[in-house]
């Protein structure tokens, strides 16, 4: 049986930071229960219907309305992190934002950056091949990867080098020549800027034989995902980078790994290995670390006036992790990337705009607590195992100010840790 500690641990993975009422609940009903609905919750996410998918028009002319549409998704997708009920679903998707990494920067589309996180949500917790083929087809990603540059009279190879290296197989799994040929197979796709569509042209696609990875055939954008999905490297692969981000950068164990590659869904996977993930520490991204603290704090991103969620943006974009920038297609570092001086700097001015904004209900709790227990009060409130010697230095004299404890919680190096 799962002690609180394991509890929260789990959560603290799965969701984007799990309030203290969740872990009582997980308490309650054991890991296995807590693991299933996590995976598949019982009910309809109340949360996410009332963050309702943005309805934008396609064809904009303006640069400025263009920009105001892209910051129009950014603001609901960081609204819908925090309020939605089937959290593991969510964080999820986030996950593989970064695996797919595509820049509205690049794309300059508002309507089909949404698209793009639409699709990694309907795709993310099933077959990996699904999703594969459904990306071959995002008209934000092809955009991205120049994927509508690459025809049978110019092959442009963007899109094929990167589906290899960081989508499905990795760096050693294939070679020059497979990138080649790849990119002939995934010729002909073009995106309608008028209606936010991908199709095939056969005009521009290349129907003749390619020889992809020792096999050779008339192989199209389904032909080569079929191929990359049928090496073993494959599974490997994506296992792999969910148990770096779910679960520890120490090396996967094997008999973990052997399990994973087995399981048909990404539900599936997730399951052996937050099972099997143990009590290794995980710096949290900076998404995961402000999504976290809105939802425990009770607050809402999608509620607050036009220039807080301004500063919400800015402090992100201070932190390095923007939704819908992403630096490059190799996507966002991890680990102890985050963790720089300057870094500390802006999370401890995001930490003090929230617990300016905290709610009266959540100081209260807070404030119930004897002076001399506030510390240990705030650690349970915010999902912390516990705050070390050196930071209870630093809180206490906070104590008697529970806005000023909560920032200096926040920005903690403890609360900084899944």
């Amino acid at each position: 049986m799962a002690d609180r500690k394991a509890l929260a641990h789990l959560l603290r993975r799965a969701t984007f930071g799990p309030t203290v009422e969740e872990v009582d609940a997980a308490e309650r009903a054991g890991l296995e229960a807590t693991l299933d609905a996590l995976l598949d919750p019982a009910t309809e996410d109340a949360g996410a219907a009332r963050t309702p998918v943005p309805k934008l028009p396609v064809v904009l002319n303006d640069k400025t309305d263009r920009a105001a549409q892209i910051r129009t998704v950014g603001y609901w997708w960081l609204d819908r992190m925090v309020q939605a009920e089937h959290q593991l679903h969510e964080k999820l998707t986030f996950f593989w934002h970064g695996h797919w990494a595509t820049s509205a920067d690049k794309v300059k589309s508002g309507p089909l950056m949404l698209g793009h996180q639409q699709t990694l949500a309907r795709t993310g917790l099933g077959d990996f091949g699904t999703m594969v083929r459904a990306m071959l087809r995002d008209p934000a990603l092809i955009i991205w990867l120049d994927g509508q540059r690459n025809t049978v009279k110019a092959p442009n190879e963007n899109l094929a080098r990167e589906l290899m290296e960081l989508f499905t197989l990795g760096v050693g799994h294939y070679t020059e020549q497979d990138v080649r040929e790849g990119a002939r197979a995934l010729t002909g796709w073009v995106v309608d800027t008028k209606t936010g569509t991908a199709s095939l042209n056969p005009k521009r696609h290349d129907a003749k034989p390619k020889t992809i990875l020792g096999r050779t055939g008339d192989f199209d954008a389904d032909g080569f995902a079929a191929l990359l999905l049928d090496q073993p490297a494959s599974a490997e692969f994506v296992v792999r980078r969910l148990w770096l981000r779910y679960c520890s950068d120490a090396p996967i164990p094997s008999a973990t790994l052997d399990e994973a590659k087995r399981q048909p869904t990404t539900a599936a996977v997730l399951r052996v290995l937050l099972l099997a993930g143990g009590h290794a520490e995980l710096v949290k991204q900076p998404v995961e670390w402000l999504a976290g603290a809105l939802r425990q704090l009770g607050l809402r991103p999608g509620e607050l006036p036009e220039n807080q969620r301004k500063q919400l943006q800015s402090g992100l974009n201070q932190l390095g992790q923007v939704p819908l920038r992403p630096p490059s297609v190799g996507g966002w570092p991890a680990g102890a990337a985050w963790l720089t001086t300057s870094a500390t700097q802006a999370r401890l001015k995001l930490a003090q705009l929230l617990a300016g904004k905290a709610p009266q209900p959540f100081l209260d709790r807070l404030g119930a607590a004897s002076q001399g227990q506030r510390v240990d009060a705030l650690a349970r409130l915010l999902v912390v195992d516990a705050f070390t010697d050196r930071t209870r230095a630093a809180l206490t004299p906070a104590a008697g100010d529970p806005r000023k404890l909560l920032a200096l919680g926040l920005a903690s190096p403890e609360y900084a840790i899944q």
